[in-house]
């Protein structure tokens, strides 16, 4: 009987020597330089009507070496330069499939910088990594151990905006097993004040990291605004902002990983609201705050969480009149402006508008575990906003 495997990646910060930054910025050049080649050798050739394949790509790469202006690709591993040719074949892949836009050409100074390697590219042994090119292992903080019978099957090295380097590994994880099912079930609601209410009644506190940060990263802004372009302390004072930057996004992301790790351990079943959020950003009084509660963030480790552990996320039509619908009588109300938190029914019942919106949700998330009745189906492509959330676009900027 054939056993599969979570695939889960294990992410850990390093500290390059001087030689070792140097080769890895090579190779981030590089495959930057082949991704860019490869790309416009095929919109060339879309332009004529022909599609170029992986195989093609990487005949072009080995002619590309033998040339002098490019003789230094050889300097590099070519293991690298395979993967990103693969990654643009799976970009256009998506593009085809109507998944994706077209591909972009990657820039020197806003694109991520980043190399993968296979296993026929490094050495992992005794805790030790080793990459090509490298006689000496990277200085890598494990911060947490990699599960035991874990072995990688890619590597993913980085240097983020601050600075930062790290190395990613894959591995199917042994240890990421489903939880025994409990029975428990619960509804979510996303919003500002907080960041989640349970139909529980539990509500969590939104950290805002972003507000907590507010001053320091617009006067670091301020700072970068008066330097000269191109300059040396241009540069000084742009790593402070991204190490600002980096400084929320990290805190963000940690909050995210234990809410939901605790979410899905307690729930056998988690109900959210498919939220448009790419339409409610375009809101520039609340878009802010919107994007630091990071509610696509959330969903995403939540479905991916459960999916490890065998539990299940029903996403709600973003139609569903959750916070307009009594949970107690069914009666739904015709308006609801977002400055009402509490509201009374006819039947007399007093509702906290969240509270009850979850309840909603919960309710009828279990409508379509248990027969798919009574809920519209969820949309496959996006066509509006969630009652509950529509008022966000109603009021004027």
């Amino acid at each position: 009987m054939t056993v599969n495997h979570v695939k889960r990646a294990f992410k850990y910060r390093f500290y390059p020597s001087d030689a070792q930054a140097a080769e890895l910025s090579r190779t981030f050049g590089c495959v930057r330089k082949v991704y860019n080649m490869a790309l416009a050798a095929r919109t060339e050739a879309w332009t004529r009507q022909e599609r170029v394949s992986y195989n093609q790509t990487s005949a072009m790469l080995t002619a590309w070496k033998k040339t002098g202006e490019l003789a230094y690709l050889n300097e590099v591993s070519s293991v690298p330069l395979q993967q990103t040719l693969r990654h643009l074949q799976t970009a256009f892949t998506n593009f085809f499939g109507k998944r994706a836009r077209y591909p972009h050409f990657k820039s020197r100074r806003k694109s991520r910088k980043s190399a993968e390697y296979t296993t026929s590219g490094f050495r992992f042994r005794d805790g030790k990594l080793t990459l090509p090119k490298m006689p000496e292992p990277l200085d890598i903080v494990w911060s947490r151990p990699v599960s035991e019978g874990a072995k990688p099957s890619t590597v993913t090295v980085s240097q983020d905006a601050a600075g930062r380097w790290f190395v990613s590994l894959l591995c199917d994880d042994p240890s990421v097993t489903p939880l025994g099912a409990n029975g428990n079930a619960v509804g979510i609601d996303v919003g500002l004040d907080h960041l989640l209410t349970l139909s529980t009644g539990e509500k969590v506190t939104n950290p805002r990291h972003e507000r907590k940060d507010r001053v320091r990263l617009a006067k670091a802004q301020r700072n970068l605004a008066k330097k000269t372009r191109g300059s040396a302390n241009r540069n000084k004072a742009r790593h402070k902002v991204a190490r600002i930057h980096a400084r929320i996004a990290d805190r963000r992301r940690d909050g995210l990983h234990k809410l939901t790790t605790r979410l899905v351990r307690e729930n056998q079943t988690l109900v959210i609201e498919d939220l448009t959020v790419r339409t409610m950003v375009k809101n520039r009084t609340l878009a802010r705050a919107i994007s630091d509660a990071a509610w696509s963030q959330f969903r995403s480790m939540l479905e991916y969480k459960a999916a490890w552990y065998g539990r299940e996320v029903i996403a709600m039509d973003r139609w569903f009149p959750s916070s307009r619908l009594c949970s107690a009588c069914g009666t739904v109300q015709d308006t609801m402006p977002l400055s009402v938190r509490t509201w009374t029914c006819d039947c007399g019942t007093t509702h906290d508008r969240d509270v009850n919106a979850a309840k909603n949700l919960l309710a009828a998330g279990r409508a379509v575990a248990a027969c798919g009745a009574g809920v519209r189906p969820q949309r496959s492509t996006p066509g509006g906003q969630s009652a509950m959330k529509q008022e966000v676009s109603r009021r004027k900027p």
